[in-house]
């Protein structure tokens, strides 16, 4: 299930549609953060009432609201992937003009020299090149065909796979969107058209991003996963990134290979960190119930005092495994005991869920 709890809606004659959950996010078998659904067609209706936060309930109430909430409203946070120093493409949640054309905006705020250019964090760069025009359709298999101008193609080739990651990550946020096909001109492309990039009939998060592919291992007896690390902006802010490798799970309980691929961190040449040292383990295979999965580690995972786990570790567990099918939450003992909290004083023995969003300055 989507991780998202905002809707938008459809008018009143697509107001029946059956909403698609979310895909597997590799092979059918792992899932994204989702949000909200977009219409068929792009024929996009707002449906204030289901926005959260206060700015909903007034609405939903029928109240009148003053000035400064109905600037408020104005505004909407999307996530866009972006180009960071180290050449990962990562979400960065910015905020938005409110718009019927949720997808198409997205896209257009991916363009170099476009609005993105006011909103971009430091360190960060837009995907598409300068003066892309972009059209988008949505199929009623969850298909979106995005239509961009002859500009597209105007990139340098070492940023084609970053490109396609970005589109495809940026447009399946929505709930309804399950892969992404690419048109130039009207014309469909089956490979990217600067250096033949593999499209076929459509790219998912299947695909996977930022591929790790440090360490050859037996495709047969591997499968992807995301794994999510830290890096560091150039004043200093943090950020998660996240990072496809295949992992061996031969004899493997498939959750513990995830956390000892966390556990092991990310490679010394990425640039990317990891809290977690190499004394922490899992002293007992996690257990999954109700959508929860419970983890129960070495007092290794502990910080200096007492009973208390570091936020930058609690993150990327709960970012990387709620990437699975069926999770939709972790919590955490130590030596099969509760009464955790993290660094920010969250109860982590309880269920810790998924952000809405990624990067928004909550981590």
């Amino acid at each position: 299930m989507s991780h998202k709890k905002v809707k938008l809606t459809a008018a009143a004659v697509l107001a029946s549609s059956v909403l698609l959950s979310g895909c597997g996010l590799f092979g059918g078998d792992e899932q994204a953060g989702k949000e909200e659904d977009i219409p068929q067609d792009v024929s996009y209706v707002d449906d204030a009432a289901s926005e959260t936060g206060a700015e909903s309930e007034n609405e939903t109430a029928g109240e009148e609201t003053d000035g400064e909430e109905a600037a408020v409203s104005e505004k909407v946070q999307r996530e866009l992937y972006l180009i960071d120093s180290n050449g990962y493409v990562v979400s960065q949640t910015l905020e938005l003009p409110r718009t019927d054309e949720v997808a198409k905006q997205a896209l257009e705020y991916l363009v170099a020299g476009g609005p993105v250019d006011e909103l971009l964090p430091n360190g960060f760069r837009a995907v598409l090149p300068a003066g892309t025009a972009v059209d988008v359709n949505l199929k009623e298999d969850g298909t979106i065909v995005a239509d961009f101008s002859k500009e597209f193609t105007n990139y340098d080739k070492a940023d084609e796979e970053r490109i396609l990651q970005a589109i495809t990550w940026t447009l399946t946020q929505f709930e309804n969107v399950e892969k992404v096909q690419i048109m130039v001109n009207g014309h469909e492309q089956t490979v990217m058209p600067v250096n033949q990039t593999p499209i076929g009939d459509g790219v998912s998060r299947a695909n996977g991003i930022n591929f790790n592919t440090a360490e050859a291992v037996d495709l047969m007896s591997s499968r992807a996963v995301t794994l999510y690390f830290m890096a560091e902006s150039s004043n200093g802010d943090p950020y998660y990134v996240p990072v496809t490798t295949r992992l061996n799970l031969e004899g493997k309980d498939k959750f513990s290979a995830i956390v000892d691929a966390l556990i092991n961190g990310p490679s010394h040449t990425s640039g990317l960190t990891n809290d977690l040292s190499n004394e922490v383990a899992l002293l007992d295979e996690p257990v999954l119930a109700d959508g929860n999965l419970v983890l129960n580690f070495n007092e290794a995972i502990l910080g200096l005092e007492g009973r208390i786990v570091s936020k930058s570790i609690v993150d990327s567990l709960v970012l990387t495994l709620t990437e699975q099918t069926g999770v939709e939450s972790i919590a955490i003992t130590v030596d099969g005991e509760g009464d955790l909290m993290a660094t920010d004083g969250t109860n982590i023995s309880e269920p810790v869920a998924r952000p809405e969003k990624v990067n928004t300055g909550r981590f």
